[in-house]
């Protein structure tokens, strides 16, 4: 019985060990891509929002495999606030080293990029807020976007407070 419950806090312990590693956090959700991205494919996240008063920093989380044959990552990316005004902003990220090796954490081929979208970000209103991303990813001197995008495997968003 007291194996059980040493057994029982420790676990209890490690768990909250991981759940509050991670303080700044407000909203961390991933989608998963499976590895191809099409053109014609928007990742949405929603989210509710009550703070008006604070800035945030706000990113776009990408995981990467080494089928990924780019230097770069092109996105769209569309905030819609409550009262529906929407922000509209095309990024540009560096996802690859000069030798073409990507970038990012990781250990294996799979790469994660925490990549800044807003920094100091104050919203204002209260309420739902709508994210939506696609990417705008072209062929050098093509004007076609490629319709399907190779090495992308899960896409993020996340909101983390300032301190």
């Amino acid at each position: 019985m007291l194996l059980r419950k040493n057994k029982f806090v420790f676990i209890l312990l490690v768990a909250l060990t991981f759940i509050s590693c991670d303080e700044d956090r407000v909203f961390d959700k991933y989608e998963n891509i499976n590895g191809s991205w099409k053109k014609t494919d928007t990742i949405n996240f929603s989210f509710e929002q009550n703070d008006t008063i604070n800035p945030f920093n706000l990113f776009l989380n990408v995981r990467s495999n080494n089928d990924y044959p780019y230097n770069n990552l092109y996105l769209i990316v569309s905030l819609k606030q409550p009262d529906n005004l929407v922000k509209t902003d095309t990024l540009e990220y560096l996802m690859a080293n000069p030798d073409g090796s990507l970038m990012g954490e990781g250990f294996s081929d799979v790469k994660e990029s925490k990549l800044w979208y807003q920094e100091g970000f104050v919203f204002k209103k209260n309420g739902k807020y709508n994210i939506s991303i696609s990417q705008a990813v072209r062929e050098t001197g093509e004007v076609k976007g490629v319709e399907n995008l190779k090495g992308i495997i899960d896409l993020g968003f996340r909101i983390e407070k300032i301190k």
